[in-house]
């Protein structure tokens, strides 16, 4: 086994490490470079993704072809993680949810003028995207085989009637992805399609207000009233929806993985800059036993994740689906940011749930890392299941 990194993925994690700090990181802290949706502005984002450009960092998981830098899986998870010690720098260069779980998926199963049309534009930054599949009650969820929307084949084209919810990025997309039913095939009966926000028969009919700060676009409800696709904007074949839906989401929770750790890490140092400084009875809050056993056992949870996130990357640069090993680091990462986060808001008191430091944006932001990409208790469903088929074979080397 081999725990370090290739001398060229440790090149640029620390060339990404540099551009956090240098260039991002002071803009989290400063309220005059967010929006009103929590988030960074838009023309402060131009400035810095003009410097990512230029610094050669530019969508570090597209092709070189593409114009991005052609990190491996591995690559990616060094390097979001430190990305993601700030809070504006996935979105910096272009590897932020939703863009890039989509840039991935399209990478991998667009045709050649799929990817001219609808990928080229959001590697080059020109335009945002999304991904629409989850439906409110009784529709799909974590369950695909519920969906509702439906897509009819008339012609050369597809009618789309349905309703979609908690759509991240909606409101600011241009390029849409859309998974609908197109047969009653347990296996089989999903189809999914691209379609552009001025195509007619579609509408965003709520950006649903949500507990923690807003992705650019935030988390919308759509409604479907016959809208047309033309077949050639459909994803691989018909009937390949779930196809689709497994191959965008496996990276696409590791990669939320990726990034959580970063945040995790920034919020203990946070706690360990304020209890480094802050005494309390003669004592710096540091040097006591009861803060000492929190810090290390966040830290612990967070190397757990880390290794956890690292042999799913692993796998998938050989071509596995490493879906147990996904699902394991989705459960760990998840829960050890909220811990991160949690615990570091106690340490530092009152200021740690002001906004004089980025935690509250954090605490806030993590809740939601449990329920996104599939709940907690989904995952932990489908250890399970692999563990009762399995037994022991569940922890084989091989």
């Amino acid at each position: 086994m081999e725990f370090t990194l290739p001398a060229a993925i440790e090149e640029y994690r620390l060339r990404y490490r540099d551009f956090v700090r240098s260039a991002v990181l002071t803009l989290d802290t400063d309220p005059a470079s967010f929006d009103e949706h929590q988030n960074i502005r838009a023309d402060v984002l131009a400035g810095l993704r003009e410097r990512a450009r230029s610094d050669g960092l530019w969508a570090p998981q597209m092709p070189k072809e593409r114009g991005g830098q052609g990190l491996s899986v591995v690559g990616m998870a060094a390097c979001y993680e430190e990305l993601n010690y700030s809070l504006f720098g996935p979105v910096s260069v272009n590897c932020a949810a939703p863009d890039d779980g989509n840039m991935i998926l399209l990478n991998k199963v667009g045709t050649p003028a799929q990817k001219e049309r609808w990928l080229q534009p959001i590697v080059d930054g020109l335009v945002r995207s999304c991904f629409a599949m989850t439906e409110p009650h009784p529709g799909s969820g974590s369950d695909p085989a519920m969906m509702l929307t439906t897509a009819t084949k008339q012609g050369d084209r597809w009618v789309v009637h349905g309703r979609k919810w908690f759509i991240t990025g909606a409101e600011e997309a241009k390029h849409f992805i859309v998974v609908a039913k197109t047969s009653d095939d347990p296996r089989k009966g999903l189809t999914a399609f691209l379609f552009d926000r001025d195509d007619p028969g579609w509408r965003i009919a709520r950006r649903i207000p949500i507990l923690g700060p807003e992705e650019h676009g935030g988390h919308c409800e759509i409604e479907f009233d016959a809208l047309e696709i033309a077949d050639e904007n459909r994803l691989l074949n018909v009937g390949d929806g779930l196809k689709v839906t497994q191959i965008r989401l496996g990276t696409a929770r590791l990669t939320h993985c990726m990034r959580w750790l970063g945040l995790a890490k920034r919020s203990l140092d946070i706690a360990a800059d304020y209890t480094g400084v802050r005494m309390s009875g003669g004592r710096k809050l540091s040097e006591r036993e009861s803060v000492q056993m929190k810090l290390g056992h966040c830290a612990m949870q967070v190397e757990i994740g880390r290794l956890l996130t690292m042999k799913a990357a692993v796998l998938l640069d050989k071509g596995d689906f490493a879906r147990k090993e996904i699902s394991m680091a989705k459960v760990q990462v998840a829960d050890a940011l909220h811990l991160c986060a949690d615990t570091a808001i106690q340490l530092c008191g009152a200021r740690g749930y002001s906004t004089d430091t980025p935690l509250e944006w954090i605490y806030r932001y993590a809740r939601q890392a449990r329920l996104v990409d599939g709940a907690t208790e989904v995952h932990q469903q489908v250890l399970a299941r692999l563990y009762l088929e399995e037994r022991g074979d569940f922890w084989r080397w091989a």
